[in-house]
């Protein structure tokens, strides 16, 4: 690694916003969980590069298109802006499931996306998410998983037990992020 980055990797839905069955198909749809943008802001503030690892296969299903998608992610990442957070780049996936792809969480494919993009090694980099391919996308590339209980994240948890002694988790991103820090400000 030609420099020393502080690197964290967030998963979108349920996560930074409000989690959708039906999909969130625009801009207006996009509803920021409450203190995620201020998470964010922390995050760029203690100097974290942050990225968004996100499936999106609402595209491969035909619910938006590639150019929506992108304005809803320009959307995320003004209301970030303007809370004071940076997030400097957002990989997704647009297939469906029974695609199979390599990109589509839990396999691998946007994790290794990333670590080319910044040419870094993600071993021991943080990556929250709140549900299990989350955890297990991180887990192959030597990430550190937490899980928040936003969005699918207390289901997760009810569904998978064993991982409440096998990672950290948190209400809400704010709470992950702030726990985080002060961590890394103790060490």
């Amino acid at each position: 690694m030609a420099r020393e980055l502080k690197f964290i990797i967030l998963d979108r839905d349920g996560v930074i916003n409000e989690e959708s069955h039906e999909y969130i198909k625009s801009p207006a749809e996009w509803k920021p969980i409450p203190g995620s943008l201020e998470a964010i802001s922390l995050l760029s503030q203690a100097g974290y590069t942050v990225a968004v690892a996100t499936n999106q296969s609402g595209v491969g299903r035909g619910y938006y298109t590639e150019e929506g998608l992108a304005e809803i992610h320009q959307k995320m990442i003004a209301c970030a802006k303007a809370q004071g957070g940076v997030i400097d780049k957002v990989f997704y996936c647009p297939h469906r499931p029974d695609e199979h792809c390599p990109c589509r969480k839990p396999a691998s494919g946007l994790f290794e996306q990333i670590a080319a993009a910044y040419k870094i090694d993600l071993s021991g980099v943080t990556a929250i998410g709140d549900s299990l391919r989350d955890i297990q996308a991180a887990e192959k590339l030597a990430c550190k998983p937490i899980l928040v209980l936003t969005g699918n994240g207390e289901k997760t948890l009810k569904n998978n037990p064993e991982l409440r002694d096998k990672i950290p988790f948190f209400p809400n991103l704010l709470t992950a992020v702030q726990a985080l820090l002060k961590k890394e400000h103790n060490v």
